[in-house]
């Protein structure tokens, strides 16, 4: 863990002001040090959050206004300024979604969800690092509020933002004409980098090392961001956990034979063709007025599921994503900041405990549809043996994540610094509803890393002294590549990986754990 030496209060202060002036924002005052801290001023209001003895918490602080009733499918908009005092002791509205039963984590009704949290060490010193967590759940599903960042923020000696997006249907709809289409969600991400930029220093934290780092659809995030020429200047490293910037699309694999349309990465063509779709299927059929008709469509609907289902992700050929984040990491044409990058050792196992129980004719029929003519290639270095869905779960994560965060890393490594990781605790606790499969054993699975940073709202999760001193050597990775862009000075280069396991950490060769060379041949 990388502690920085507190500064006297005098220059401590001197840097506040001087970060304000190159940043353009107004100096707040530093309540830190005249009161316990429970109140600062944001440039919109006051708010008053919780203090403990280690650290202080905001919590529902609108980044924007509510994009309810005329601001559904618009670009987020300023919040309203406030008078008095704002309580920030409760977390805002989840985005609109449903229920997941998998993770156990409860649906919501309501569009007036951009709200962020602020999590810091309570103690006084200089401006601190500052890192903004995007978090996951297929752009469907989550909220920034499920993760309790208290360890990452105090261990780390940090400042941690967590942010909710417009989901679904809400964040990534696309129709011809509409401004922003297929895109709402990462322009809200981005309108909460702006607040980031123009607040943080009267929460204490430093407007010019700011870390933007998230997982699964939060990963993926991460590329759209740096590809996305809106977001420049808006943050100065990223962590990429189980994301992928590349052609290579996941649910291919997961899902084979469901097309394009589940791509996480959609042309803006298909992206507002699927929203004409669905405009005609809820009695919005008139172009002239689908729009106007759209956002009189109760909440509900447009949650209900579809048929065939709906894969709402961003859309690239658009003004936030001008191409796919692929073709920006190979043109050079993306944000060039610093990258620590990595998935799970078995990403796939998560997804393959979801099928029904497999045998051998099935899983063949599975690979037949995912790779054609090469399946027989595949079936050869990824038998069914005793158990065809612990295969396939190799599968996925081999050919779905290990191998094209390989290609990413390699990617990127040719404009920017990038550190390679690998999380994996094969003895990683459960932490979702569903029982695990009795013929294959989940490892470190998909999400599997993130008890190890933070709680999550709802899981009681306990971990070993082996685990948790695995966790605190990933806060002090991840806290000093947010510090300094780098997470320790013996990382090994790419195409080699960090990998992260109790009892130690050690260099890893993704070729050999997951036939990354036999995967990069049948591109």
């Amino acid at each position: 863990m990388n502690i920085l030496k507190t500064g006297r209060r005098v220059p401590a202060l001197i840097s506040a002001v001087m970060a304000c002036l190159v940043m353009g924002v107004p100096a707040q005052a530093d309540t830190a040090r005249t009161t316990d801290g429970a109140v600062v001023m944001t440039d919109a209001g006051a708010v008053r959050g919780t203090v403990a003895t280690d650290h202080r918490r905001f919590q529902g602080i609108p980044f924007a206004a509510p994009p309810v009733g005329a601001l559904r499918w618009v670009p987020p908009r300023p919040a309203e300024p406030w008078r008095g005092v704002r309580d920030a002791s409760r977390p805002g509205n989840r985005c609109a979604q449903n229920a997941d039963a998998i993770s156990g984590l409860p649906g919501s009704a309501s569009e007036d969800c951009l709200y962020l949290d602020v999590t810091t060490p309570r103690s006084s010193r200089g401006l601190r690092p500052v890192m903004v967590w995007v978090h996951g759940g297929g752009f469907s599903g989550g909220s920034g509020s499920d993760y309790d960042v208290r360890r990452l923020a105090v261990r780390g000696d940090v400042l941690v933002v967590t942010v909710n997006y417009r989901l679904g249907a809400f964040g990534f709809f696309g129709y011809p004409g509409l401004a922003g289409s297929g895109t709402f969600g990462l322009m809200d991400q981005q309108a909460a980098l702006r607040w980031v930029r123009r607040n943080a220093v009267a929460f204490g934290g430093d407007p010019r090392r700011v870390t933007l780092f998230g997982q699964s659809a939060g990963g993926d995030s991460m590329c759209a961001q740096l590809a996305s020429p809106a977001a420049r200047g808006l943050f100065h490293r990223v962590v990429i956990q189980s994301g992928s910037c590349t052609e290579l699309n996941v649910p291919d694999v997961m899902f084979p034979g469901v097309g394009a349309e589940y791509d996480t990465w959609k042309p803006r063509a298909l992206a507002e063709g699927i929203g004409s779709r669905v405009a005609s299927r809820l009695g919005c059929a008139d172009p002239a007025t689908a729009l106007e008709c759209l956002r009189r469509v109760p909440v509900a609907d447009l949650l209900a599921p579809q048929q065939p289902p709906v894969f709402w992700s961003p859309a690239y050929g658009t003004p936030t994503l001008p191409v796919h984040p692929a073709r920006a990491l190979r043109d050079g044409a993306f944000n060039r900041v610093p990258v620590l990058a990595g998935t799970t050792r078995d990403e796939g196992s998560f997804f393959a405990a979801t099928y029904p129980p497999l045998d051998e004719t099935a899983y063949r029929g599975l690979l037949a549809l995912s790779f054609g003519g090469d399946a027989e290639r595949v079936a050869e270095l990824y038998p069914a043996g005793t158990s065809p869905r612990q295969a396939l779960g190799s599968v996925i994560s081999d050919r779905g994540y290990a191998c094209p965060n390989r290609r990413n890393d390699q990617l990127l490594a040719r404009w920017v610094p990038v550190h390679g990781y690998e999380f994996a605790d094969r003895d990683a606790p459960q932490s979702f509803e569903f029982p695990q499969p009795r013929d294959f054993p989940l490892g470190a699975y998909h999400a599997s890393e993130l008890p190890y940073l933070y709680d999550i709202m709802g899981l009681d999760i306990t971990l070993t002294p082996d685990q948790r001193r695995l966790g605190d050597t990933m806060i002090g990775y991840w806290s000093r590549f947010a510090t300094v862009g780098k997470p320790d000075v013996t990382w090994p280069p790419v195409p080699l990986v960090r990998s992260l396991e109790p009892g130690g950490v050690r260099t890893a060769d993704l070729n050999t754990r997951h036939n990354c060379d036999f995967w990069d041949s049948l591109l």
